[in-house]
């Protein structure tokens, strides 16, 4: 037990949530958290140097995960008539096409899950949730009004 937690506390984290990342409506904040979550397991196995399966199982929970995520909130922008909702949505889009391209090349051994890979996710994460999240949950916080 404890030389795994040894090993936990010179792993660097690289998905940390801070309430700087909220956008300030309670469904979307707990599903960014859960995103942020599954990023980090991935990132916590390839750092520990786990099996192609292992992070084959992690890396599907967080490309499911971030479809599901990416729905409900198009479902929100929609009943909520947010303005920028066909842009919002080509950006999920092209997260979505990539991540599932990366799988695919993984899982036919032409890519490993690599440093560069999460720094993409985690650049991509803190960006799409600091820019274009907050404005949708500054349009549903004033709609609520």
């Amino acid at each position: 037990m404890e030389i795994t937690e040894a090993a936990d506390t010179q792993h660097m984290s690289l998905f940390q949530w801070s309430e700087a990342h909220s956008v300030g409506h309670p469904d979307i904040d707990s599903q960014h958290k859960r995103l942020f979550q599954l990023a980090e397991q991935l990132h916590a196995a390839m750092t520990a140097g786990k099996g192609k399966q292992c992070l084959s199982t992690t890396l599907g929970n967080l490309i499911a995960y971030t479809k599901r995520h990416f729905a409900d909130e198009e479902m929100l922008m929609q009943s909520h008539r947010y303005p920028f909702y066909q842009q919002h949505r080509a950006e999920h889009q092209e997260l979505t096409e990539k991540v599932v391209k990366f799988q695919k090349s993984f899982e036919a051994d032409r890519a490993a899950v690599s440093v560069e890979l999460m720094q993409f996710l985690s650049s991509w994460l803190t960006h799409h949730i600091g820019s274009s999240d907050k404005k949708v949950g500054e349009h549903l916080r004033q709609r609520a009004h």
